[in-house]
C-alpha cells in the first residue's frame, strides 16, 4: 500500500526544484538579533543556508499537497490492491 511519498534529498536532486542559474534577488528579512550575531561569528552563509532549507520546505510542501491532491486515487488503488494483489504477483517465486 502507499503510504507516503519518497523524496530523495541528494545535490542533485535539490537543483531540480529551482534554477540554480537564475539571478540573485535582494530580500529584506528581520531575524531575532542573538541569532544573526552567532551566525556570522561561526561564518555561517545565511544566504547559501535560507536557500537549501527554502528548497527543502518547498519539496516537502509539494510533497503534501501532491498527497492531498492524489489521495482519492491512493485509496483507490490500495483498495484494488487489497481485493485483487498486484499485477504478476501470482508469478513470483518470493
Amino acid at each position: 500500500m502507499i503510504q507516503c511519498a519518497y523524496i530523495m534529498r541528494m545535490e542533485n536532486v535539490m537543483t531540480a526544484v529551482y534554477n540554480p542559474n537564475a539571478p540573485k534577488k535582494s530580500a529584506n528579512l528581520s531575524i531575532n538579533s542573538d541569532l544573526l550575531l552567532q551566525a556570522k561569528e561561526l561564518k555561517i552563509n545565511l544566504s547559501k543556508m535560507l536557500e537549501e532549507n527554502l528548497a527543502e520546505t518547498i519539496i516537502d510542501q509539494k510533497s503534501q499537497q501532491w498527497l492531498a491532491d492524489n489521495q482519492d486515487a491512493i485509496s483507490e488503488y490500495n483498495l484494488s490492491v487489497q481485493k485483487r494483489g498486484v499485477f504478476g504477483e501470482r508469478l513470483r517465486r518470493f
